[in-house]
């Protein structure tokens, strides 16, 4: 991470809110809190979460991308 978590601030600039975006995506990709937070979804949140963050990958990362980078996979092409 670049930044501490206490760190972290949106709105000031782009350069800071891409950077505390990228921590706060790093923080809940931590197996515990993942697993805890997937715990405490309801079926509806689930569907909204899968949606937003599929649909952000889709509009922001090429198909190369969405293998190599997401699914830690060699790209099929």
């Amino acid at each position: 991470m670049t930044l501490n978590p206490h760190e972290m601030c949106f709105g000031l600039n782009t350069e800071l809110d891409r950077e505390s975006v990228s921590c706060f995506l790093q923080l809940l990709g931590r197996k515990e809190l993942a697993e805890t937070l997937a715990g405490r979804l309801s079926s509806e949140e689930i569907d909204a979460f899968v949606h937003f963050a599929t649909g952000m990958l889709k509009k922001n990362m090429t198909e190369d991308e969405y293998h190599e980078l997401f699914l830690c996979e060699k790209s099929p092409h």
